[in-house]
């Protein structure tokens, strides 16, 4: 009784593996949204945190790459050169550098909120690409298109309407009456350009989901050097970008405080360990069991920036994030029967082939016999013996005696 108690307990553990990790992971991000957060209002560049923060990955994901995958690395040619040049500058440059300067002039519940689009959007450059195919006859198509118009409603509500202060039960914010309409107005103006931030680091985003399928194809066996090689060469390309815009050589300066803190880890828990984490429940339960946890990453961020930030949640981000996870969910429901019946698909013919070669073996084996069966009532319906006939040996017999 007690071997098959720690069998069982045994087995729950590692079907919760997956659970608790990705759990594991959306603390994570939230924890990289709130330290970014901080180190960004204490003025921190953007540019230079981005550099930073990939210079880290690449430091820790490198040697893994070097240790774990050394044998059998794929010929970097000019084209794959250029997919992982083009991965770079959508993932660490474009990606990166427009989601902290949205950061920045909004809030961290929201960026998060911003952030649950990804799917939809990767749906709809999937259709311009043709990578996905849209019937509207089946139900799963029809919830991704649905899922898709109901995240961009939320998103265009997020940006365009703010409404009233939801107020927190655990935490009362203070409501600034005598601000004046200069101030009022510039902080819409700064939210509504954070909004248009958000939409293109998540637009950028998607294009490098799209974009990767291809480089896979080349590093199916070799992900962290892919990886390790994305971070890296969008280290550089982020360096360029900062020269270009930062003329201060004092934005450099980095000390042992909270920018180094967001900086390392954005770079080793977002960029290094989620990398592989998700990596091994991707392959394990597939990716829309991944994607799924995304709207725990916004809950767990609005509760720890209401206590931590006293940030001010907004009712037109509440009512557009429930649209956006509503949509999400429409959308990862739509994905989810579509890889069913693609599994299905696939097995069919497969079983298909291996009945036909059964019966094949079967009426080989009956013939062999020299026995047939009715299928109707499983019985001999006829049967085949090979004997020589009778006259045919007598007639050998009176030919042997003359």
């Amino acid at each position: 009784m007690a071997t098959e108690k720690l069998g069982g307990s045994a087995k729950f553990f590692a079907s919760s593996k997956p659970y608790l990790a990705m759990i594991s992971l959306q603390f994570g991000y939230a924890g990289m949204n709130i330290i970014t957060k901080v180190s960004l209002n204490q003025g921190m560049s953007h540019y230079v945190l981005v550099v930073y923060r990939h210079a880290f990955a690449t430091a820790v994901i490198a040697p893994f790459a070097f240790i774990f995958e050394r044998k059998g690395q794929p010929k970097i040619t000019f084209p794959i050169f250029m997919q992982i040049f083009i991965l770079a500058l959508l993932g660490p440059v474009i990606d990166q550098n427009f989601y902290y300067a949205g950061l920045k002039l909004t809030s961290p519940t929201f960026s998060c909120a911003m952030s649950n689009m990804l799917p939809a959007m990767t749906f709809v450059m999937a259709v311009f690409c043709r990578m996905e195919k849209i019937n509207m006859k089946q139900v799963r198509c029809i919830a991704k298109v649905v899922g898709t118009l109901v995240t961009v409603a939320g998103a265009m509500l997020m940006t365009l309407y703010r409404g009233p202060i939801v107020e927190m039960v655990w935490a009362k914010h203070p409501q600034n009456k005598g601000n004046g309409t200069s101030t009022t107005g510039s902080l819409d103006k700064d939210w509504f350009l954070g909004c248009i931030f958000l939409i293109i680091a998540t637009l950028a985003w998607a294009s490098l989901f799209v974009l990767q399928a291809k480089a896979i194809q080349t590093y199916k066996n070799h992900q962290l050097s892919l990886t390790s090689l994305v971070c890296f060469i969008g280290t550089i390309q982020a360096i360029a970008v900062t020269f270009v815009v930062e003329h201060n050589p004092s934005v450099w300066r980095i000390g042992w405080d909270m920018n180094l803190l967001a900086a390392a880890y954005a770079g080793i828990v977002t960029s290094s360990i989620s990398y592989y984490v998700q990596g091994l429940v991707i392959k394990k339960k597939g990716p829309v069991f991944a994607t799924a946890f995304s709207p725990l990453m916004m809950i767990i961020v609005a509760i720890m920036g209401s206590f931590l930030l006293a940030e001010q949640i907004y009712l037109g981000g509440v009512i557009g994030a429930i649209l956006i996870v509503i949509g999400l969910y429409s959308v990862l429901w739509g994905k989810h029967k579509e890889q069913i019946e693609s599994k299905v698909a696939d097995e069919i013919p497969l079983k298909g082939a291996q009945s036909s070669v059964i019966a094949g073996l079967n009426d080989f084996s009956e013939e062999k016999c020299g026995e047939k069966r009715d299928s109707n009532n499983n019985k001999p319906s006829s049967v085949v013996i090979t004997m020589p006939v009778r006259e045919a040996i007598t007639k050998d017999n009176q030919e042997g005696k003359a």
